[in-house]
C-alpha cells in the first residue's frame, strides 16, 4: 500500500513504522525532514483535496487549487499521486464553450479502496465493507455464543473479516483500514475498551487482540481504529452524507443502553478521557429506578430497552434481557401495559432530547439503535414531548430524523471512522494511534 508513505509517521505506534512505505518517503530530492513537518504538511494537503471532492464531486484541478489555496502545480502533483493510489479518478472533460483546454472533472474513486466496519453488539457482530463513498460492497453477521469471552469473540471476528474480504474480491480491492464500534467506554489512542457493562467486558485491549488474530492473514498490518458505537454512528452520518452533514450533529443511540455521538465543527467530540456522549448516565429522575451504573434515575434506566419491559411479579426493572422482537410482539398484540411502558420511555427520551438541544443547539439530531425499530409508538411520544418543551420556551423545534443506515448504522459508522481518521491527518497525528 504505497499511499501510506505519505501519511504522517506520527500516526503509527513506535513499534510499527509503515510497512508499505514507498519511494516518496525517502527520495533524496525531498531533503531531510527530521521533524516530519514536511511529511505532515503533504499529508494534510493531499487529504484536503480528498475531502473537497467528497463534498463537491466533479471539481477540476484549477477548482481544487482555488478551494484549498494551493498552487495549480502542487495540486497537479498531488492529484496524480492520489489517482495512482486509488483515491481519485478522472472522467471525460466537460464542454464549457471556452477556448482552450477543457477542465477535467475529478471524483472519489469508489472501485479500488475499501473500508471495513465492525459493530460488536450484545447478541451479534455485524460487518460491512464499503467504498470510500459509503456504498455497501458486502456484509456479514455472526451470532455470539452464550457468554462470549472477549478473546474468543475477537478470534471469530478475525475469521469473519477474512471471509468478508474474500467475499468482496480480496485481490481486486485494497483495504484502507478496519474500524470497530463498541458498546462502552473506549480509549481510541490505546485501542482499549475500558468497560462495556452489557457485554461484561472490562479493560480489554481490543486493538492488540485483533491485530494478533489477523497476523498471517491477508489483512495483517491493515490499520485498525476503535471507538464507541454511538460515536462511530455519528461519523457515519457525517462522512456518508452526500448532501453535506448538518453541524453540530448529535446521534442518539437507544439500545440496551443509551449513548450519543457529538459532531461539532466537523470533528468528533470525544472528551478528555474518551467518554463524551455518555448521556445514558445523565440523571433524568433523581431517586428514580436503579441503573446498571449503580446510580438512580439515569436516562438508560428510563429509556433503554430493558426499561421498556414492565417488571414481572415485582422483580427489579431491567432484570430480563429486552429485545426488539419481544417488545414488538407485545405491542402488536395490543398489550396495554407494554404500550404504556414504551410511551413512558418515549416521553423520557423527549425530555433527554430537550436537554441535548439546550446544551448543544444542534442543527440535527439523529435517532438510531434497536429502540427506534419500535416505530411511532416509541418515537412519536418523544417528538411530542420535545415539541411541548420547545413551545413552552417559544423556541423552534430542532430537526430530528432517523439514521439513514438503519440496523447497519454502527457498522457503517465504523467504516466511516477509517475515512474520518485517514482524511484528517492533523487530527489523527495528535490524537490517534493506528494499529498497523
Amino acid at each position: 500500500m504505497t499511499f501510506l508513505a505519505d501519511l504522517p509517521r506520527l500516526w503509527f505506534s513506535s513499534a510499527a513504522a509503515p510497512r508499505h512505505a514507498g519511494p516518496t518517503a525517502t527520495r533524496p530530492a525531498e531533503g531531510q525532514d527530521p521533524t516530519g513537518q514536511r511529511r505532515l504538511l503533504k499529508g494534510i494537503n493531499r487529504m484536503a483535496l480528498v475531502r473537497q471532492l467528497c463534498v463537491k464531486p466533479g471539481l477540476s484541478r484549477a477548482d481544487l487549487a482555488t478551494c484549498v489555496r494551493l498552487t495549480k502545480s502542487t495540486v497537479g502533483l498531488l492529484v496524480r499521486e492520489l489517482i495512482a493510489e486509488g483515491w481519485l479518478h478522472e472522467r471525460d472533460c466537460v464542454p464549457t464553450g471556452d477556448i482552450g483546454r477543457r477542465p477535467t472533472p475529478l471524483y472519489i474513486d469508489p472501485t479500488r479502496l475499501v473500508l471495513l466496519g465492525v459493530d460488536i453488539g450484545i447478541d451479534s457482530t455485524r460487518l460491512v465493507a464499503t467504498s470510500l463513498l459509503g456504498e455497501v460492497l458486502g456484509r456479514l453477521e455472526i451470532q455470539h455464543e452464550a457468554g462470549p469471552g472477549a478473546q474468543a469473540c475477537i478470534g471469530r471476528l478475525a475469521a469473519s473479516l477474512s471471509a468478508l474480504h474474500r467475499q468482496i474480491g480480496d485481490s481486486a480491492r485494497q483495504v484502507l483500514g478496519i474500524g470497530i464500534g463498541l458498546p462502552g467506554g473506549v480509549d481510541e489512542t490505546s485501542g482499549f475498551l475500558h468497560f462495556a457493562p452489557n457485554l461484561g467486558w472490562r479493560e480489554v485491549p481490543i486493538g492488540a487482540l485483533l491485530e494478533s488474530a489477523l497476523a498471517g492473514t491477508a489483512l495483517a498490518g491493515v490499520p485498525l481504529f476503535v471507538q464507541n458505537e454511538a460515536d462511530v454512528a455519528a461519523l457515519g452520518e457525517l462522512e456518508f452524507d452526500a448532501d453535506g452533514a448538518a453541524d453540530p450533529l448529535l446521534y442518539v443511540s437507544i439500545n440496551q443502553g443509551v449513548g450519543a455521538g457529538v459532531i461539532v465543527g466537523d470533528r468528533l467530540l470525544i472528551g478528555s478521557r474518551g467518554f463524551a456522549g455518555e448521556i445514558g448516565h445523565t440523571i433524568l429522575q433523581p431517586g428514580g429506578p436503579l441503573c446498571s451504573c449503580g446510580r438512580r434515575g439515569c436516562a438508560e434506566a428510563l429509556i433503554g430497552m430493558r426499561a421498556m419491559l414492565p417488571p414481572p411479579g415485582g422483580a427489579a426493572q431491567g432484570s430480563r434481557a429486552a429485545t426488539v422482537a419481544s417488545i414488538a410482539a407485545r405491542l402488536s398484540a395490543g398489550d396495554i401495559e407494554m404500550l404504556q411502558s414504551v410511551a413512558f420511555a418515549g416521553n423520557h427520551l423527549g425530555t433527554l432530547l430537550q436537554n441535548l438541544a439546550a446544551a448543544y443547539d444542534p442543527a440535527c439530531i439523529v435517532l438510531g439503535g434497536a429502540g427506534v425499530a419500535l416505530g411511532d409508538r416509541f418515537v412519536e411520544p418523544a417528538l411530542s414531548t420535545l415539541r411541548a418543551h420547545c413551545a413552552a420556551a417559544d423556541l423552534p423545534m430542532p430537526t430530528v430524523r432517523l439514521s439513514r443506515h438503519g440496523a447497519d448504522a454502527v457498522a457503517m459508522g465504523a467504516a466511516a471512522l477509517v475515512r474520518y481518521r485517514m482524511t484528517r491527518p492533523l487530527i489523527s497525528a495528535t490524537s490517534t494511534k493506528v494499529f498497523a
